[in-house]
């Protein structure tokens, strides 16, 4: 087990976000295991509290991949195994991407490390959908005002279903059936925007209900994407395709695969799954106490700061 505590500091008021899983996998061999599920460290992330902890954890150690995600390596033995997260998050109380830049960047202009997320992945296949993206959004200016006609067509013209997620399908597959799960929605919109060459990233994380009324399904981890307007990554969810308040990002990267929170290099069985993700006030939340949704502050309307 590890605490660790950021030291990043915000201009801007914040609030405080409780994330975190339990899962318990069975095996029956030694099994390689890479675990993506703690939160991002950034201007946007100030962590308080945080407990990480995989159970018996042989061979565990942590690194940063190539997307710059904390990653941890592990060997799950045979029996169970168990891996826990728990952390107290403060992030802006502001809406996503207020006061946003609107311009995209020509191809010329982009730094090229950049390049990568405008070119077709394993679930993001634009180049399936280049044509059907021209027909829909040829005429619409490029930038902001194309990206937002993407995310409605998407929020409108694919149906949320739960429980309809596939691990081998990609977006031009979705466009096609016309339903999925948010990995699917944003799979779609990032494909897209890709088909005119905006660079655009799978983002995977916690959503709690800041703002909004809780809807009563089971808290779990939420897919969406980022576009770069104007030399800055802005979010979008072609999901809700409404402003959210208090997103904590854990991975991002092309597609599904670099945002996976657990990957298995042989048989692994999931035998419980647990996630919770709700605002609290830090001074009377702490991490490894009772996950007590009567404590939340979220789940109303109302943006609650204390």
């Amino acid at each position: 087990m590890r605490v660790a505590l950021s030291l990043l500091n915000f201009v801007t008021p914040t609030i405080t976000i409780r994330v975190g899983c339990h899962i318990v996998y069975e095996t029956s061999l030694p099994t390689p295991m890479l675990l993506v599920l703690r939160p991002w460290r950034d201007d946007r992330h100030f962590v308080r509290q945080e407990n990480f902890s995989v159970n018996p954890g042989v061979g565990t150690h942590e690194f940063t991949d190539l997307h710059g995600n904390t990653a941890c390596r592990t060997l799950l033995q045979p029996g169970q195994n168990t891996i826990h997260h728990d952390a107290l998050v403060d992030v802006p109380c502001e809406p996503d991407n207020l006061n946003h830049p609107r311009d995209a960047l020509t191809i010329d202009q982009l730094p090229p490390q950049l390049l990568r997320y405008t070119l077709p992945s394993r679930y993001c296949d634009s180049d399936k959908l280049l044509n059907f993206a021209w027909e829909q959004f040829g005429q619409v200016p490029n930038g902001i005002e194309r990206v937002i006609a993407i995310c409605n067509w998407t929020h409108l013209n694919i149906q949320y279903r739960t429980g309809s997620g596939r691990a081998d399908i990609a977006a031009s597959e979705v466009v096609a059936q016309r339903f999925g799960v948010c990995r699917d929605f944003a799979h779609v919109a990032i494909a897209l925007c890709r088909a005119f060459n905006l660079p655009a990233r799978y983002v995977v994380g916690h959503l709690p209900d800041v703002g909004c009324f809780d809807p009563g399904s089971p808290m779990d981890f939420h897919a969406y994407f980022e576009v770069y307007l104007g030399g800055e990554w802005c979010t979008f969810d072609a999901r809700f395709n409404t402003p959210r308040i208090g997103r904590v990002k854990v991975a991002q990267g092309l597609d599904a695969v670099d945002g996976a929170f657990s990957t298995s290099y042989g048989e692994a069985r999931l035998a419980w799954f647990e996630v919770w993700s709700y605002q609290v006030n830090p001074a009377h939340v702490s991490v490894g106490d009772p996950v007590n949704l009567a404590l939340r502050l979220d789940g109303t309307p109302s943006v609650r700061t204390a």
